[in-house]
């Protein structure tokens, strides 16, 4: 995590000064990269470090309510910046945060090596589990569309409704917010309701929320949409970020970087595709059967989400939770006592 934040700082600055195409794509590779450490770290900190499963979810949609936050302050933060300030103030700004944070990591984790740790399921055996990869299914798709919307939705805002450069980062504040809410909410109560019945509804919820987008016609139609694609994108999040690492500790070693390079991976397969799909469909097929399209998808895929509603423990893990929640208590019978059994503590 802290090495992380390292290279997120030297990209910032990079992002700061840079001029050519060649110096801002090397920043935007730095920063995948020291996003990439900071992210499935903390998330398998998370996962050591709750292994109680509804707390692991409540803990997990704080993480991601994080995330939504970053998200949600960025795009109109960047906007207004870059428009009255110039671009090297925003990105000096984050660099200064950044700072903060790797101080503060410094003084509460402490980074430091361990050595000879518990050794967790490869990559290679994690990938063969059907359970984890219709997971990561559910990550990638449902980011799909948002991470399609945002190169696409701006030139289209301009296109139809003729939109000032302010606006086209205030569009997407509806779906940060919801998201940043969804997270919060649906981290503990996706543990009731079943994440899986959670996830499904949330991609149900995503397909239709792309349909509406394209009817938009000024900005304030694109309010509702893009805040039901929020707070649904947050319910799938929410409920299969703590389902990766339930799966682990079911089917597979409870060492958990692994899984959750898997699950930002996934995220980040969305991210990746999304945008460069974006641009050809958009030319070929139009902006709204673009979004049509990916909702059609995610549509197609929710069904899915009912192979994890009970996902089968491998033989060593079952007969370790039968052991678990059925432990063999043993008695003596005293006939002194009036012919009770007893367990030492209480009489029977």
């Amino acid at each position: 995590m802290f090495t992380g934040f390292v290279i997120m700082f030297l990209s910032t600055v990079i992002f700061a000064f840079g001029q050519s195409y060649g110096v801002l794509f090397v920043a935007r590779s730095l920063q995948g990269v020291g996003s990439a450490c900071s992210s499935v770290s903390g998330m398998g900190m998370l996962a050591a470090a709750f292994p109680d499963d509804k707390e692991r979810g409540n803990a997990m949609g704080i993480a991601l309510g994080g995330l939504a936050m970053g998200v949600l302050i960025g795009p109109p933060y960047g906007a207004f910046m870059y428009e009255w300030v110039g671009k090297e103030a925003p990105f000096l700004i984050l660099a200064t945060v950044s700072l903060l944070d790797g101080a503060l990591q410094l003084l509460v984790l402490k980074p430091c090596v361990r050595r000879g740790e518990m050794q967790g399921a490869s990559l290679k055996e994690l990938l063969k589990d059907p359970y984890i990869l219709i997971a990561a299914g559910a990550i990638t798709f449902a980011n799909m569309g948002i991470a399609m919307m945002e190169p696409s939705l701006p030139i289209w805002m301009m296109d139809t409704m003729h939109s000032e450069k302010w606006e086209l980062g205030v569009a997407f504040l509806p779906a940060s917010i919801l998201y940043l809410i969804g997270t919060n909410i649906f981290g503990p109560l996706a543990h009731k309701m079943g994440r899986w019945r959670c996830s499904l509804i949330g991609m149900l919820a995503i397909g239709i929320c792309l349909m509406f987008v394209p009817q938009a016609r000024q900005l304030a139609h694109l309010i509702p949409p893009n805040a039901g694609l929020g707070l649904a994108i947050g319910m799938v999040d929410s409920a299969m970020m703590p389902t990766m690492g339930y799966l682990v500790d079911i089917r597979h070693v409870a060492v958990y970087g692994s899984v959750y390079a898997i699950a930002d991976a996934a995220f980040c397969v969305g991210f990746a595709v999304g945008p460069a799909l974006s641009g050809t469909i958009v030319r070929t097929l139009g902006f709204d059967w673009m979004l049509y399209g990916i909702a059609i998808v995610n549509i197609i895929y929710s069904p899915l989400m009912f192979f994890l509603k009970d996902p089968k423990p491998n033989e060593e893990k079952a007969a370790l939770i039968i052991n678990e929640e059925c432990p063999v208590k043993y008695v003596t019978y005293n006939q002194t006592n009036g012919g009770h059994f007893s367990d030492g503590e209480d009489d029977w």
